[in-house]
């Protein structure tokens, strides 16, 4: 049976009919959109009015998340910023160094058991004037249980002396630059990169895959996306094991999973070969709601965690530039197969030095491998400039520009790490599209809160968290947001025949809204409600979740 929708308004995203009042579902997908006498000419169907006075519009696609934040909810928060939990609860920002030791007290009086881990998540020491954790503040916390905090970045964990100690690590003569010696020789208690990082996280309730999520992660997750407006979401990097994928396609598969789920294979931990084999043994077994087949590879670190790559001159306070998390050869062989066997990759920079790198590997790959429609996309791009717009464009490249960036980190760039000039250019969406590079824009979740709106919304104002717009000529327009995290998104994933408008043959896709989002004054698009979602024709109510 056809089900015909009633809205206030329906934004199709489709430039043929931009707008209609009506909607025909079929069998999860969209069957028509116009008027009622024009769907009539269907057949039979039954009309829906439920959504009569709300505002759909395609389901928001968020191109850069993981679905790990499912999971860190379980643990402490300790972000600067006021947060939404999946059960609807809001945790209040921490502004000084004490009061993130406080709230890790608190959990860990909660723990009964001596022997389980203290695990916090979103710590950003930046906000703090610079000021570093070491080991002994976690020590102060607790000396016998082992502690491990997670920055917001994802690419910096803080851990105590005892957590040194069960990972090996608490020794003189370690020489690595991802783990900072003290005046003792010791490690600092601050770690940087996977490598590093994945040993100590075994031991501070992180398993060995830290991107990987659990059955109930996915579905909290999924919470998330409802409110918000999300239909589709990406895995951005998790290493897809058999374990990890079995759990993924049992939830997905759930008639009452309210999410479609876009896993990308992370290129760390085995050789290219090995990788792309694996890649295209998993396509084979894709669902609509969790399409695998896609990789992603990390070439640096964050720019505010003084780890991401960057041309001279460097950074601003002289610290010492970032890291590689790849080698080049290691890059060039995974584009060389990628391209080969038709598969995407999507290569996380900050730094314009790792951006380089990508630009000039890609474009030696493609010389070698020809391809029309690769659409191989750079994540985060921060410091891309217009030169390298203008390389991008020529290599057929797409970005996915982390517009929320701006404003969690946009002063502290500007007052700590790239300085006035390169700040101003950061996240350069306006560029982007003036150089016709497909683009879409993103929350990184949960290094930001999974929130589409606010991303345009970022996108549009270029504020930063003091409300001082930084980089004017940078903003795009309301309507160049909202397709960019829609189209826009859907495009850099190979599905934008399926998701990202509202369409015959699409998904039935929808963001069920009790606001417009483009007649609110601007200021107000970050707090547009969300009534709730529809997925593959399923209704979700932001209400139940």
């Amino acid at each position: 049976m056809t089900t015909i929708y009633a809205a206030k308004k329906i934004y199709t995203h489709n430039p043929s009919r931009p707008i209609a009042t009506h909607v025909a579902v079929k069998e999860g997908r969209v069957l028509g959109v116009g008027s009622l006498e024009e769907l009539k000419a269907w057949g039979d169907y039954l009309l829906d009015e439920q959504f009569v006075e709300k505002i759909i519009m395609p389901g928001m696609i968020e191109g850069h998340s993981h679905t790990m934040e499912g999971m860190l909810w379980r643990h402490a928060y300790v972000g600067f910023f006021d947060r939404m939990a999946p059960d609807g609860k809001v945790w209040t920002g921490l502004p000084s160094k004490q009061a993130v030791i406080e709230r890790l007290c608190e959990f860990e009086k909660n723990i009964k058991d001596p022997q389980v881990p203290l695990t916090g998540w979103s710590l950003d020491p930046i906000y703090f004037d610079g000021t570093r954790f070491n080991r002994e503040d976690l020590d102060a916390v607790s000396a016998s249980r082992p502690i491990g905090v997670l920055h917001a970045s994802g690419h910096i964990m803080n851990v105590n002396t005892k957590a040194l100690e069960l990972a090996g690590l608490l020794r003189t003569g370690i020489e690595h630059e991802g783990v900072p010696l003290g005046n003792d020789g010791l490690p600092t208690g601050e770690l940087k990169g996977p490598d590093v990082m994945t040993p100590a996280g075994l031991h501070v309730g992180f398993n060995e895959d830290m991107l990987a999520c659990d059955e109930q992660g996915l579905w909290d997750f999924a919470r998330l996306a409802v409110r918000t407006g999300v239909t589709t979401a990406t895995d951005l990097a998790t290493r897809l094991s058999d374990e990890v994928v079995d759990t993924a396609l049992r939830v997905t598969a759930d008639e009452h999973y309210p999410l479609r789920v876009v896993p990308l294979r992370f290129h760390h931990g085995v050789t290219p070969k090995e990788l792309v084999d694996q890649v295209l043994s998993l396509k084979a077994r894709s669902t609509d709601n969790f399409p695998m087949g896609r990789i992603k590879v990390v070439a640096d670190g964050s720019i505010q965690g003084f780890s991401a790559r960057l041309n001279w001159p460097g950074y601003i306070n002289g610290a010492t530039n970032g890291l590689w998390y790849i080698a080049p050869e290691q890059l060039r062989e995974i584009y060389d197969l990628s391209l080969a066997y038709g598969i995407g990759v999507h290569t996380h920079t900050n730094g314009d030095e790792a951006t380089d790198l990508v630009l000039d590997t890609l474009e030696a790959a493609l010389r070698d491998n020809p391809s029309f429609d690769h659409r191989f996309t750079i994540q985060h791009g921060q410091l891309i400039s217009q030169a390298q717009f203008r390389r991008m464009s020529s290599l057929g490249m797409s970005v996915n520009l982390f517009a929320n960036h701006h404003y969690y980190w946009g002063e502290e760039h500007y007052m700590q790490t790239v300085g006035a000039e390169r700040a101003l250019r950061m996240n350069a969406c306006r560029s982007a599209l003036n150089h016709q590079i497909p683009m879409a824009i993103h929350s990184d979740a949960p290094i930001t809160p999974l929130a589409p709106l606010f991303t345009a919304w970022a996108a549009v104002t270029r504020e930063t968290r003091t409300g001082r717009v930084q980089g004017e000529y940078e903003r795009i327009t309301v309507a160049e947001a909202m397709h960019a995290v829609t189209l826009g998104a859907a495009y850099t994933l190979h599905l934008d025949h399926l998701v990202g408008s509202i369409e015959v043959g699409k998904f039935a896709d929808f963001a069920v809204l009790e606001d417009d989002p483009y007649e609110v004054p601007i200021d107000e698009l970050r707090s547009v409600r969300v009534w709730g979602t529809v997925q593959g024709g399923r209704i979700f109510s932001s209400a139940d979740m």
